[in-house]
């Protein structure tokens, strides 16, 4: 497979412009995270013109491939998926492996942080894009609102991976997950997603998802349950 072009700001700029003709159809109730299990907890998925967060205690790599997932079905009606790149990791083969058109999928390389901030409110704004990923530190509360306005505006999608020391930051995310390395038997990742916070749902959950790298599928190995309460079944058995 032929390299994925990279962007600059001003060639995104140019990019979204020409795409805004583009309009999706009119968002369905919900958008679906690839895990079953957390996908009913929240009525059936991510909600569209929302933030998402993912704490990831492993660099990112696990995070990026929930994250991808969630984009596959945000990005299912024909919209774009922009990512921001900071670090110059991303890799956009991984991206059309789980299901991104290729075709519209934008990476953006840019490494100041109040260029990200600004680039990516106009990217969560255009009703063109269904998803944006991008991976944040510290976010500035204002910035971090005004990424929310954006996203309610435009209609889509925006993921965002974050190092686990900034899970008590304030947040504007409607959505908040936990993610944590499981060990596995050398065929499948399996990771522990941890529902942190969301809209209307009570207390905190957590599931263990197996990552099928052939079809790029998520399953879920074990029971939906709160902590405490499958706390509370292992000292009785």
């Amino acid at each position: 497979m032929e390299k994925h072009p990279v962007y600059s700001l001003d060639e995104l700029r140019r990019k979204i412009t020409r795409m805004e003709t583009f309009r999706r159809p009119d968002p369905v109730r919900s958008i679906a995270s690839g895990i079953e299990a957390i996908d009913r907890l929240l009525g059936g998925g991510f909600s569209p013109g929302s933030l998402v967060e993912w704490f990831d205690s492993c660099e990112g790599a696990a995070a990026t491939t929930l994250a991808l997932a969630t984009a596959r079905g945000a990005c299912a009606d024909g919209g774009a998926m922009v990512v921001f790149d900071r670090r110059g990791e991303f890799y956009p083969v991984e991206a059309v492996r789980w299901g991104i058109d290729p075709r519209r999928l934008i990476v953006v390389q840019a490494t100041n942080r109040a260029d990200v901030a600004w680039a990516g409110c106009e990217v969560l704004r255009s009703p063109a894009v269904a998803a944006m990923l991008a991976w944040h530190g510290r976010i500035d509360g204002r910035d971090f609102r005004r990424m929310q306005l954006a996203v309610e505006e435009g209609g889509g999608l925006g993921l965002l991976i974050r190092p686990e020391k900034t899970r008590g930051d304030p947040s504007w995310a409607e959505v908040r997950l936990g993610v944590e390395p499981l060990p596995s038997d050398g065929q499948r990742r399996r990771l522990r997603v941890r529902l942190l916070r969301a809209r209307g749902v009570g207390g905190e959950h957590a599931v263990d998802v197996e990552i099928d790298e052939q079809t790029c599928r998520l399953y879920s190995v074990a029971q939906l349950a709160r902590p405490a309460a499958a706390a509370r079944a292992a000292r009785a058995s």
